[in-house]
């Protein structure tokens, strides 16, 4: 698994990804994602590349507030879940951006999402009190 930039040969087999029927509340279309991230000017979209094949997205962005790096859009297609690629990628991440220097990593989720959850709390992010809408804001702690 490698997370690779999006662009003019991978994103239209990206924009096809789909989760499962029941995770489509907490997530938003990866076409949404792709607008944000080209026209939103903070977010950054990569592409999840597992076995040679694009199946999931991810995005990132940092908070001028507090210098925190957020992960967000985060979506394994839902033929490909299943198989640890959403825990891959959550480490991925936090290797990628360590590397940089950047160790303050946020993200945010439904508190009904319990699959978002149990895979962030498992790779070491912690609950705060803060809120981002109606999202419960989780702090990388380590693991």
């Amino acid at each position: 698994m490698r997370l690779v930039d999006v662009d003019a040969t991978n994103w239209s087999v990206l924009a096809e990804v789909e989760p499962k029927p029941d995770q489509r509340d907490f997530v938003a279309s990866i076409t949404r994602y792709l607008c944000l991230a080209h026209y939103g000017g903070e977010w950054n979209s990569l592409a999840i590349e597992a076995q040679g094949s694009i199946v999931g997205h991810v995005m990132w962005a940092v908070d001028d507030a507090d210098g925190s790096t957020w992960l967000g859009g985060l979506v394994i297609d839902a033929v490909h879940q299943g198989r640890g690629i959403g825990r891959a990628v959550v480490e991925a991440f936090l290797d990628r951006f360590s590397e940089d220097g950047k160790t303050n990593v946020a993200l945010s989720y439904s508190p009904q999402n319990d699959v978002a959850r149990r895979l962030y709390l498992a790779t070491g992010f912690v609950e705060t009190e803060e809120m981002e809408g109606d999202e419960i804001v989780a702090r990388y702690r380590g693991s």
